[in-house]
């Protein structure tokens, strides 16, 4: 039998293997509700973010039916038979955020040191695209990532600049989608763009430790309005 090469694995997808196995068994059936995410993290021995990356991935995979308000349904194999698989290299949208408040915790404070007028002008054109957008209800994705990218880009680094566009593109990923999708609103994005109101604050005051306390108050800020609970989908 020849040799087949051996991937770590990330942690949701370990979760996601073992619900998957006990679906498969019959533990689960299609139609049933699966435990709450505090319990399935308690028996699984894991934080309540990585069971929900998982259950996230299994609904992107067509495993599950996440119903906010309710819980998340067991959907039969005709509708599992119907989707594709997500690439194994994906990162999981919570523990994404969680790298990012350390590195581009480091980069704005970098930033608030070196950046010039024409970085800081970038920041601001990038918040006030970001306005427009969500006063015409639209998702300001773009402008939010002009303006981590004109933060990173003030640095001068090219490693950090490449670091943050891979965070950028597994923030335009399948599973963070998803989850975008439940929690991501007018409302939510509002507070986002107050965060980044405060980011650009500290950096155009060329305050270092300003900046980087404001940039993890927007990423925990952030990690929160993705964890909340699924009965406040939409809500928030």
């Amino acid at each position: 039998m020849p040799l087949q090469t051996v991937e770590p694995k990330r942690l949701y997808r370990q979760i996601a293997d073992q619900l998957r196995s006990l679906i498969s068994k019959g533990e689960f059936a299609a139609g049933t509700r699966l435990p709450a995410e505090r319990d399935l993290a308690k028996q699984l021995g894991v934080s309540r973010p990585s069971v929900r990356e998982a259950l996230i991935a299994m609904e992107v995979e067509g495993w599950v039916e996440v119903r906010t308000g309710s819980g998340v349904y067991v959907l039969d194999r005709p509708n599992r038979a119907k989707t594709s698989q997500l690439a194994p290299t994906e990162w999981g949208p919570l523990e994404l955020i969680r790298a990012r408040r350390v590195v581009e915790g480091e980069i704005a404070s970098m930033a608030a040191v070196q950046a010039k007028r024409k970085d800081i002008d970038a920041m601001r054109k990038a918040i006030d695209a970001m306005k427009s957008d969500a006063n015409r209800g639209v998702l300001p994705l773009e402008g939010d990532r002009a303006f981590h990218t004109a933060i990173v880009e003030a640095c001068g680094n090219v490693v950090l600049i490449e670091t943050v566009q891979s965070f950028w593109d597994s923030r335009r990923g399948p599973l963070f989608t998803r989850l975008g999708g439940y929690f991501e609103t007018m409302k939510s994005w509002q507070s986002a763009i107050d965060e980044h109101e405060a980011i650009y604050a500290a950096i155009s005051a060329h305050d270092g430790a300003a900046a980087r306390t404001a940039m993890h108050a927007h990423m925990d800020k952030s990690h929160a309005r993705f964890s909340a609970s699924w009965r406040r989908a939409k809500t928030t």
